[in-house]
């Protein structure tokens, strides 16, 4: 029996990139390429990689065991400013325009 938690808004986006603050992966920083909303977690390009068991598709397919990308939760990472590196997002409205801030420096993500 599972039990199913409300997603949570995500103020980070694909695309992103991000620096990992915890965990066996802290320090190192990657892209976000997957968002997990109903888990509140992310996947990064190159971090947290696991050893998966791939079934042989066809004749031309290899199979074994691959390499892939686990999600990470997104309370460990920080979205990285170009300026002053892993930082915590806040808006600036702009005439109609919302836009995503950088909280040490103010500059645009």
């Amino acid at each position: 029996m599972s039990v199913q938690t409300e997603a949570h808004k995500f103020r980070i986006k694909k695309d992103d990139t991000v620096e990992v603050i915890a965990g066996k992966e802290k320090g190192k920083r990657g892209r976000i390429l997957r968002i997990v909303r109903g888990k509140d977690r992310i996947v990064v390009d190159g971090l947290n990689l696991v050893k998966k068991t791939q079934k042989r598709r066809n004749n031309n397919d290899r199979g074994g065991i691959i390499e892939i990308e686990a999600p990470l939760h997104a309370s460990n990472v920080m979205i990285v400013c170009k300026k002053c590196g892993p930082t915590r997002i806040g808006y600036r409205v702009e005439g109609t325009v919302k836009k995503r801030i950088c909280k040490k420096c103010g500059e645009a993500l």
